[in-house]
């Protein structure tokens, strides 16, 4: 149970490729993120990410109307069926080529995707009893070209697809007499978006030069008529009905058939068709052949078009009039999704290039949502102390602050120029120092949202790592083209002191915890401890084998790791300069086989090494993280590698796989190699030697695996991890229900109740915890009288307390009864607080999980206070108002002065209630 950790989030990317959808009810957005679904909860302002995962990146995601069921497709056409209800894969399908786009018809039977040339329509899985969840039904065959985008009448009776040979068809979901395929032209682009008007046939179609063509229908949707079966087929459904009246139970199979719309019909077979008309015609783009549409959306019951084009504008129109309600540009990058939720309030837009994603209400002209992750890979965070908040920097030289509670980001510092290659949080929580390649470390103040220090040096260089000691004052960075660092004061602002002796380019500061002693990892294969009392002279140095890529101290700063580039971790005492151990982690890496390397992936593992470390919140364990999709974690007296976690399956980042395909190696060389495809959007770029980083301008870039920074929460419940893929948090499964602590046959959930029943609370506290559920516990806890809670606190033993206190702790975050627990908490820490003292190391999480949970509720109290204290002043100065008109004018009744002090004397006392909650989490 202490290693059951496991994804629960992914932070710092919230849209990367694929369609955005709202949920039935229209609160939450379902944004694609790699191989991974995110669920933005606008109304409670929460993100989740699903725990499930594609081999490659989504490429369309499509919703069933009672919104339980999602069908989530990637790139290389392999399907998960995942219920949103239980959060869980149901079923696994391939499609046997790639899908541009998939849509549910509004009954909920049927779905179709369009893939090359095709549509194809399946029965909609859960609708009917079937041994395969995905059962084909019809293919349709029409279009010449690529299949783009899909919409459905309201009764389900026919759908359209849109194409990019510039034609629109229209097919009957069932064998209409006078429907079976209509096609329509008119367009001199690629189809982009196709719409069906509400509760009728007539549509409207969007091509790539911003085209809008309205489609007028002869026929109304209760005109089709179905077509009657004839020869073989007729007998084969009389046949089965009679069946079927026999033997309710016996199902009908379903017969694939295919449809195709190429043949030209007789005169006589047109007679009585369905006939359309081109109505209008009108063109959105306005500023050029260089402006195409990118996406669409309608509503059709509020009959709003929402279009976006190539260079971040968006239009709405109202159709069928085409007036133009609003024009706005949100990006200078492409729109690439559009959606529109069930009411027609919000507009979800998503931006393919920026990774950005937008929720627009439109009447009232203003943003639900606006979150971006980083440009380009981040590359280290920090959390805060009480484990609320995580800062992350990338090498758009953006600094970002997110919560854990909700995922969402709440403020970006854009002050550096350059890419970011240090973040950390000062002891109290509140100060964000970070250094940049710019040439400054700067701090930020999370009160006020700003940078109110700039540190630099006195010659330009470029800082590489940054450190703050445990008191906050003193702020260090080491620079890797001088080889010196630099330390300042926080207070002043003034350089102290620069400290020589490296030979190399500096990779890593640290200070320890407990002690005023910096120790420094530099690639001249040495790591020096400075002792800041002593004039900032070299205490120490530490010899090692090859190049120092990260140092970090144990959280009681009793002991100092080192990662090197030979792939080992060493254990160093500070005190006596002595190493203590060593792990060898260079078949724990398990690095990847790029596609364009010639060596295979065993021996590319000869060069990566781990390049970020972090110790565990007790300080037993390490997790060591590098060029690699694995983090290790270590135990580290027994020197033993205790888990193993993958941080990504997504095959579309590079270095992946540990073979390479062999049907992409011909006798002419890789096919990676041939620039196939240089006008699609992905591909395989030909870097140079050496080169880490594609130009990002590039149609053909292929981003490579890597961990650039790890941590542990202060809580210890939780870490952290940067990589290509995000900002991933892994937390320790709460499913596990059962880990019990000292058990034996005595201890039974009845004899618990019977004890409290017989009023013994201590025993059936001790007999409870032993058992360790969750429900049992609280049970017993609340079970206690409040009058009895100092005698039993203070008779439980010691080894119970933190057992105790880890369980309030869990409980300030989801229980109400706020007061009761926090009496509990008070009377544990005054009965028991000196003996703890002697075990402050291993109680250091959880006291810290005490105190995130305190602060949470702290702030939201605090809130509701001063909203309370705000409305008694206004409350007071109203009423003294009305005094002074009561003694100009007299009252004609009593009952108004009575209702009033009412009112005055309920929020008095609103307000006292509050702050005696605000005092006693004080």
């Amino acid at each position: 149970m202490k290693f059951a950790y496991r994804f629960s989030n992914l932070l710092g990317t919230v849209y990367r490729c694929g369609n955005l959808n709202f949920t039935r009810d229209g609160n939450s957005v379902i944004s694609p993120v790699g191989n991974r679904v995110t669920v933005f909860d606008l109304k409670n302002n929460r993100s989740d990410t699903l725990p499930l995962a594609t081999k490659y990146n989504i490429k369309c995601v499509g919703l069933s109307p009672d919104g339980r069921l999602a069908i989530i497709v990637d790139e290389g056409g392999e399907a998960l069926l995942v219920s949103l209800v239980c959060r869980s894969v149901l079923h696994h399908f391939h499609f046997k080529g790639s899908v541009h786009s998939i849509s549910f018809s509004p009954d909920g039977r049927k779905f179709v995707v369009t893939k090359g040339n095709i549509a194809q329509m399946y029965h909609a899985p859960g609708k009917k009893r079937e041994f395969n969840a995905f059962v084909l039904d019809k293919t349709y065959f029409g279009p010449y070209d690529e299949t783009t985008c899909i919409d459905w009448t309201d009764d389900s009776k026919c759908f359209v697809v849109g194409s990019k040979d510039m034609s629109t068809w229209v097919f009957g979901a069932e064998r209409w007499d006078n429907l079976i395929y209509y096609a329509l032209g008119g367009h001199k682009d690629a189809i982009v978006a196709c719409f069906f008007e509400s509760n009728s046939l007539d549509l409207y179609s969007l091509s790539q030069d911003g085209a809008l063509c309205v489609w007028q229908c002869d026929t109304p949707p209760e005109g089709l008529k179905l077509k009657a079966p004839r020869g073989w087929k007729a007998d084969l459904l009389q046949r089965d009905k009679e069946e079927e009246e026999e033997d309710d139970d016996e199902e009908e199979g379903d017969r694939e058939t295919t449809i195709r719309g190429k043949t030209m019909p007789t005169e006589q077979e047109k007679a009585g068709k369905v006939k359309y008309s081109r109505l209008a015609k009108y063109f959105l783009n306005k500023e050029g052949d260089f402006n195409n549409l990118t996406a669409a959306a309608y509503h059709k019951k509020i009959h709003l078009l929402v279009t976006g084009f190539a260079s971040g504008i968006f239009h709405l129109h109202e159709l069928p009039e085409f007036n133009l309600i609003h024009s706005l540009s949100i990006s200078d990058q492409r729109v690439a999704s559009v959606a529109i939720n069930s009411s027609g309030d919000w507009i979800a837009f998503g931006c393919s290039g920026l990774g950005q994603l937008l929720v627009w209400e439109w009447q009232s002209e203003s943003y639900v949502l606006k979150q971006q992750g980083h440009f380009n890979s981040m590359v280290s965070l920090a959390y805060s102390p009480d484990g609320q908040y995580i800062v992350t920097g990338g090498d758009d030289g953006k600094v970002k602050v997110w919560n854990t509670l909700s995922g969402f980001c709440f403020v970006t510092f854009t002050e550096h120029s350059s890419g970011v290659t240090g973040v950390t949080f000062t002891t109290t929580g509140h100060v964000i120092v970070t250094s940049s390649l710019d040439g400054t470390v700067r701090a930020f103040d999370l009160h006020r949202y700003r940078n109110f220090r700039t540190f630099t040096s006195p010659r330009p260089t470029q800082f590489s790592c940054v450190a703050v000691d445990s008191s906050g004052e003193i702020v260090s960075a080491g620079a890797q083209d001088s080889f010196e660092i630099f330390v300042w004061s926080m207070q002043t602002g003034r350089l102290l002191d620069v400290l020589s002796g490296h030979e190399g380019p500096i990779s890593g500061l640290c200070f320890n915890p407990m002690k005023s002693i910096l120790a420094s990892a530099s690639w001249d294969k040495t790591v020096r401890l400075w002792d800041m009392f002593d004039s900032w002279r070299t205490k120490e140095t530490l010899t090692l084998t090859s190049d120092a890529l990260a140092v970090t101290f144990r959280p009681d700063g009793a002991e100092l790791a080192v990662a090197t580039l030979n792939s080992q971790v060493t254990f160093w005492d500070p005190e006596n300069a002595v190493q203590m151990g060593s792990i060898e982690g260079r078949h724990d890496l398990k690095t990847g086989r790029k596609e364009l390397d010639k060596i295979t992936a065993k021996h590319s593992a000869k060069g990566k090494a781990f390049t970020t470390l972090c110790y565990s919140a007790d300080g037993q364990n390490i997790l060591a993280g590098g060029m690699s999709r694995f983090v290790c974690l270590y135990h580290v007296r027994e020197q033993i590698l205790v888990k193993r976690f993958e941080l990504s399956c997504n095959l579309s980042l590079d270095a992946m796989e540990e073979f390479l395909n062999r049907r992409k190696m011909t006798e002419f060389g890789n096919l990676a190699l041939i620039d196939q495809d240089a006008g699609e959007e992905n591909g395989v770029a030909i870097p140079l030697p050496g080169v880490r980083k594609g130009d990002m301008s590039s149609r053909h870039f292929k981003p490579e695996i890597r961990v650039t920074s790890l941590r542990f929460s202060p809580t210890g419940r939780c870490w952290a991890a940067t990589s290509t893929e995000g900002l991933l948090i892994f937390s320790l499964d709460a499913q596990m229900l059962f880990d019990p602590f000292e058990l034996d046959t005595s201890v039974t959930p009845g004899r618990i109740r019977e004890a409290l029943r017989q009023r013994e609370f201590t025993r059936a506290i001790l007999m409870a915890f032993r058992l360790n559920e969750k429900k049992l516990a609280q049970e017993v806890l609340e079970a206690v009288p409040r009058d009895e809670i100092d005698v039993i606190s203070a008779s439980l033993p010691e080894l119970y307390v933190e057992k105790v206190l880890e369980f309030l702790a869990a409980s300030f975050e989801v229980s109400r009864h706020l007061e009761f627990y926090l009496i509990w908490t008070q009377k544990l820490l005054m009965s028991h607080g000196q003996r703890l003292k002697s075990r402050a190391g291993q109680l250091l999480p959880v006291v810290q999980f005490l105190q995130k949970g305190l602060q949470r509720h702290l702030d939201d109290v605090s809130k509701l206070c001063d909203w309370n204290r705000y409305n008694i002043q206004y409350a007071l100065a109203v009423s003294k108002q009305r005094g002074v008109k009561r003694t100009l004018e007299p009252l004609d009744t009593e009952e108004d002065t009575d209702a009033s002090d009412d009112d005055s004397l309920h929020l008095l006392r609103r307000a006292a209630d509050n702050e005696e909650e605000e005092e006693m989490l004080v």
